[in-house]
C-alpha cells in the first residue's frame, strides 16, 4: 500500500535546488519576522499599524510565501533594529 509520505517525497525531488532554497528562505524570513514580534509582544494589527501597513499585508510577510524586495527587508529591520537577513 502507498503511503502519501511517498509521492511527497518524489515531488519535492522534482522541484529544481534554487526554488527549494527560495522558499526556504521566504519561510526563514517570515519565521523571523513572527519571532520578533512575539518578543515585543505585538499583534498583526499593531505591527502594522506601527509600520503604515494593512495587516493584510503583514499575513502576506508571515505567510511564508511573500517575495520580500530589499525596501521592505529595510524598513522591518530597521523597525526590529536588527538585520532579518544576514550576508
Amino acid at each position: 500500500m502507498k503511503t502519501m509520505k511517498t509521492p511527497f517525497r518524489e515531488m519535492l525531488a522534482a522541484v529544481p535546488a534554487d526554488i527549494q532554497q527560495e522558499v526556504d528562505l521566504e519561510v526563514a524570513i517570515s519565521n523571523r519576522i513572527n519571532d520578533l514580534m512575539v518578543q515585543r509582544g505585538l499583534s498583526k494589527q499593531q505591527f502594522a499599524q506601527a509600520l503604515g501597513k494593512r495587516p493584510s499585508e503583514v499575513t502576506k510577510w508571515l505567510s511564508g510565501q511573500h517575495n520580500f524586495t530589499i525596501r521592505t527587508l529595510t524598513l522591518l529591520s530597521t523597525f526590529f533594529g536588527e538585520p532579518l537577513v544576514r550576508i
